[in-house]
């Protein structure tokens, strides 16, 4: 009983290791394209910005390969004085331009009253519409992030799509179960990672692995 009890428990384990697709090797960019000059890889993550100088321009890294629904799991973090970028999901690149138009996980604060979260508030764990709707479309609780959040440490990040439902984590803590009423809105596309435009700074980005959903 017991060996079988272990032959299912090894079965389970390769079945679920098999659907968990890893991102980045660590070592290069193979299955990812973007603007490389704002990019680099440094101890097995993609760092996006510099620290000695300005970033004129919100650029991203993306992944060649498209997805709908998927259980997205990296680590973040964030390095610098005013550092802010995000995890761009279920996007399109804009065609000769190097925004992209899509849902955002965000990273960094908030520089204005935006309501119902003020200046200065952090903006981890919330969703903001790049280029298309361009605002927050769902809010995390500031209570719930400011406890659960990692000032200048890793911080895990979960992404979970399915359908028109979305699923944000945040070191554990679900801070967002959003439903996308907008039919016209794609349910698929490219993920991507972004460094904001703004003061010298840097996003990094780790173990980042997905699996994809029926």
């Amino acid at each position: 009983m017991r060996l079988l009890i272990l032959v299912v428990c090894i079965f389970f384990n390769i079945v679920g290791c098999q659907s968990k697709q890893s991102l980045f090797n660590g070592h290069d960019f193979s299955g990812w394209e973007g603007p490389l000059d704002y990019f680099h890889i440094e101890k097995d993550a993609i760092v996006g910005g510099h620290l000695d100088r300005e970033i004129p321009e919100n650029f991203f890294v993306c992944t060649e390969k498209r997805f709908q629904n998927f259980d997205l799991k990296l680590q973040a973090k964030l390095v610098g004085e005013g550092a802010n970028a995000g995890i761009q999901f279920r996007t399109k690149r804009i065609p000769n331009d190097n925004e992209v138009i899509g849902y955002q996980a965000d990273m960094g604060t908030v520089d204005e009253d935006m309501p119902p979260v003020m200046a200065g508030d952090l903006i981890w764990g919330s969703i903001y519409d790049e280029s298309r709707r361009n605002k927050f479309i769902a809010w995390a609780d500031q209570q719930l992030i400011k406890k659960v959040f990692k000032p200048g440490d890793w911080n895990d990040y979960r992404i979970r799509c399915q359908g028109n439902h979305i699923e944000i984590w945040l070191n554990g803590a679900k801070t967002i179960d959003y439903f996308e009423e907008d039919p016209d809105i794609e349910d698929s596309g490219i993920i991507c990672l972004q460094i904001h435009s703004g003061p010298p700074c840097q996003a990094w980005y780790r173990n980042i692995a997905i699996e994809p959903l029926d």
